[in-house]
This record gives structure tokens, sequence and C-alpha cells, in this order.
């Protein structure tokens, strides 16, 4: 028997089937072989195919990628929604750009020297299996470890750099910043070291300075008294190569708002969310009086946490208040007054 016996000949109109014992004669207009396995599961996908019409018109369904939803051609159903994008997240208009964004591992970032692109050989000395090695291919690991080291850092402009990035990352686990101000003061400090703003000035102080602005730029502000705490430099020399920085690179920064400063205060003193309304609400009125101006908007804050605190019954001291800001409660006392000011002059108006 031949090979073409073992399969069953389909017309792909009708499904008409028929069988041959031989194996000549070709395939007619419209008609396959395939195995009869194969029969039930073409048989089961134009079923399935038949199937994707409109539950109401009955009409032709087809899928909007860019919405991720399947929808009517003829009424508009929206038949399914929210449904996965497998493919990348980025797009290709040529072969050559299609190369250029195609890519394994993890994505680069601007936190580490090299983009996270080069090789990390793993101190704890064990293989694949975590089985610990023999001494000597710990004595091999530490000697590539070493040159692995050394490559990575070719000249003093790589080692510049990969000493500030951990110190922009070691100031910002500490202030308990996210990731996205790790990222921009990377990117601030990658700025002035290619435009050549560093020399007269300590890493260390840069760094803290680019630390210090990005926070500002993501809405996240911290003080210059909470900065210097986990900085390696005094206050006087962090505020003097901010200055600089933001001018030289005209870095659009902000006045910092009062009102950013207020989750973070209620939230260390387990205050309520009516308690941040309230003090939210303390400092917009402060500012249509002109309240705000000339004053340090962490004492403002604090102030204005303070007062909330006893207008909505809740238990909190100026003490506590003042740790938590690192502020004086002399300033509390003077801040929290003039918001009760303000306060009472709008309700009066």
């Amino acid at each position: 028997m031949s090979e073409k016996s073992t399969y069953t000949r389909v017309n792909a109109s009708t499904r008409d089937e028929s069988r041959t014992n031989d194996g000549r004669g070709g395939d007619s207009a419209g008609q396959r072989w395939v195995r009869p396995g194969e029969e039930e599961e073409e048989t089961e996908t134009e079923s399935e195919n038949e199937e994707l019409r409109c539950p109401e018109c009955g009409g032709n369904v087809v899928a909007d990628d860019e919405h991720g939803e399947t929808v009517c051609d003829d009424c508009g159903l929206v038949i399914t929604e929210d449904s996965v994008d497998r493919g990348p997240e980025w797009r290709a208009f040529d072969s050559k750009e299609k190369d250029q964004k195609s890519r394994v591992g993890a994505p680069t970032t601007n936190t580490m020297h090299d983009k996270g692109l080069s090789t990390n050989i793993d101190w704890r000395d064990r293989d694949a299996y975590g089985n610990s090695l023999s001494s000597n291919q710990r004595q091999k690991m530490q000697r590539l470890r070493k040159w692995n080291e050394r490559f990575r850092t070719r000249d003093s402009k790589e080692r510049n750099l990969k000493q500030a990035l951990g110190e922009i990352d070691r100031m910002a686990s500490a202030l308990g910043l996210p990731e996205n101000v790790r990222e921009t003061a990377s990117v601030i400090y990658r700025r002035a070291l290619d435009e050549d703003l560093l020399p007269g000035r300590s890493i260390e102080g840069v760094a803290t300075s680019c630390v210090y602005a990005a926070a500002r730029m993501a809405g996240v502000p911290r003080s210059l008294d909470e900065i210097a705490e986990v900085s390696r430099v005094p206050k006087s020399e962090v505020a003097r190569t901010y200055r600089y920085i933001a001018r030289e690179l005209s870095l659009e920064v902000k006045p910092a708002d009062p009102e950013q400063y207020v989750p973070r205060f209620a939230s260390e003193l387990g205050l309520s969310d009516e308690a941040k309304m309230r003090a939210r609400q303390l400092l917009k009125n402060a500012k249509e009086k002109g309240v705000h101006s000339g004053k340090s908007p962490v004492g403002l804050a604090a102030a204005a946490v303070y007062a909330a605190a006893l207008l909505t019954n809740e238990k909190t001291t100026q003490a506590a208040v003042s740790e938590v800001a690192d502020i004086s409660e002399v300033t509390i006392r003077n801040r929290y007054h003039e918001l009760l000011e303000a306060e009472e002059s709008i309700g009066i108006a």
C-alpha cells in the first residue's frame, strides 16, 4: 500500500471525504491530503472560526489590538476587552530599527555606571546547582572577579561614575525614595559629568545635590537637613553645589510645595486621612492669604499637620511633630498661629 493510502482527502469547502487505495492521481481543486487525526483538529479550528460571529447581529468580529478589545465590525458591539498584548512594548518600522530595539535580559538602567550591560561574578562561590566550589575553583573565580572589576571601570571617568551612583543609591535607600528618583538623580549626575562640572567639587557633594534636585522634581521632596543627615558632606556644601548644578544644567525645579510634605509627616505620626485633608486645607488658605511667602515649606507643613491633628481631635504633641519634621518647636508654634489666623480671616470674609 502506498504512503498516500494512510491519508484522507478532504474537500476544503464541503468537507466531503473519499478514500483511495493507490498512490496515483493528483489532488482535485479545493482538496488536500490530511492525516486522520489532523482532520478532527481542522474541523475544530473551522468550528471555532465560525463561532467568531457577533452574538447580536451575526456580523464579522475583528480584534482591536490598540485598545485590547474584540468588537463587531458591523454594529460595534464590544465582545471581549482587556486582552493581553504579548508582543514587545516597542515599535519598529524597519529591520534595522527592529535589530536595535530587540533585546534579551534585564532592561538597561542609568543607576549603574555601565547601564547594567556587563557581567557580574557572584561572590558566594557556588555553582549552578548550589554546590560549593573546590579550593582551586575558588581561587580561579577570585582572579576572574578581580579582573572583571578592573575591566568594568577602565578609566577615571567610569570609576568616578561608579562611586557617585553608589552614593546616590545609598542615600536614596536611606531616605526611602522611589526608583524613579534614583533614575533621575543618576541622569542629572551623568549630565554634570559630561559637561565637566565636577572639577573642584567632591563626588559626594555633587551626588547629594543630584538626589536633592531629583526628589524635588519628582514631587517627593526632602529637606536639606534630612539630606545632610544621610550625606557625607555638610549642609552648606550641599546647598552651594545644588545651586551651581541647577544653574549650569538649567534644571526646572519648582519651589517646594508644603502640601507635598503632609502625607509623609501624617503617616509617620499615624494620623487619619481626615487630618491629612484638613492640613491641606489649612495650607491652601495660607496660600490665599500669602502667609507662605518667605517661610520654610517644612515648617508650614509641620504646623499644618499639628493644627489639623488638634482640629480633628487626634492626639499628638509638638515634640512628636518636631521630631518627625526635624524642625524646632518654636517654629511650629509660630507657623501654627499664622495658619489659624489665616483660617479665621477667610472664615470672616
